[in-house]
């Protein structure tokens, strides 16, 4: 499985793997067994009703969110998960604190709720293009020079707060980096571009992002190492395979889950599973 990063100097730009590499079909085969075990425990942690799971994907343009999201949790019974993407911030949002929007679409305890793109778009989208944080009106921030190093410490800080707010109180969070090559990301929008199927996928400012990549993969690297905590650790995946980086999503979300021994099935209270034969009569006697 791939390790957690947790305050350590890893650069993002390498991939670290604890497991041999498995071909793609290997890894949709288990896939496959994972996911259908990861379904059987949700519906476990539903009726339980003590803990809510938050997954966060983060990656650059074409890293394979979406299909992901569709792969991991197919089985998955659609009461119990919830899937959000954050787009650009509307009018009511920005009329906000930057956490009120990812706030208010927490999923509820028993339920597992996935982000599409997080909260972490504020410290990597904003800190590559420091103009949007003035469309956030925060007092004192007149001007872009007013955003400096100081700035972005306290909004790691405020990160690390609302996750550890969130975990004390039942959230389990998993925190994904999809760490696409570049030269897999090009392979991916010239298909986007090919493949008429694929045409609606692609947008002109995907390339105005990818000419940022170095900037991009600095600002990563910071939020990740600033941000990777024990109760909220980073996971980095290779998803230059996109089957391959489904599977270690699938895996890690279950091997972790898997841990908590206080999870289980409610019981019955005494005096329905006493009359529990009972019903049963009744029913058959109809």
């Amino acid at each position: 499985m791939y390790q957690p990063i947790a305050n350590s100097n890893f650069n993002i730009k390498e991939s670290i793997t604890l497991l041999n590499e498995l071909t793609d079909d290997e890894a949709k085969d288990a896939l496959k067994k994972v996911r259908r075990k990861l379904s059987k425990l949700q519906d476990i942690m539903y009726a339980h009703g003590k803990y809510s799971v938050l997954i966060c994907l983060q990656g650059m343009d074409t890293a394979g969110k979406d299909s992901l999201i569709r792969e991991v949790f197919k089985e998955f019974n659609m009461r119990g998960v919830q899937v959000h993407s954050f787009k650009v911030p509307t009018e009511t949002e920005l009329k906000q604190d930057y956490l009120w929007r990812h706030y208010i679409a927490l999923p509820p305890r028993g339920k597992f709720g996935v982000f599409n793109r997080t909260h972490y778009e504020n410290v990597l989208v904003t800190k590559v293009h420091p103009e949007y944080i003035l469309g956030e009106n925060i007092p004192f921030i007149e001007s872009v020079d007013d955003i400096d190093e100081a700035f972005w410490k306290e909004r790691y800080e405020q990160i690390r707060n609302f996750e550890k707010h969130l975990t004390d109180n039942g959230t389990v969070i998993f925190k994904f980096f999809l760490n696409l090559s570049k030269d897999e990301q090009k392979r991916r929008l010239i298909r986007r571009i090919e493949k008429e199927d694929k045409n609606w996928k692609f947008s002109a400012s995907d390339l105005k992002e990818r000419k940022l990549w170095d900037e991009y993969q600095v600002c990563y690297e910071k939020a990740i190492q600033e941000t990777s905590t024990q109760n909220a650790p980073w996971y980095v995946i290779p998803a230059d395979s996109k089957p391959m980086a489904r599977y270690l999503v699938a895996k890690t979300i279950f091997e972790k889950l898997d841990t908590f021994e206080d999870i289980d099935e409610p019981e019955l209270d005494t005096e329905t599973k006493s009359n529990l034969l009972s019903y049963l009569k009744e029913l058959n006697d109809e």
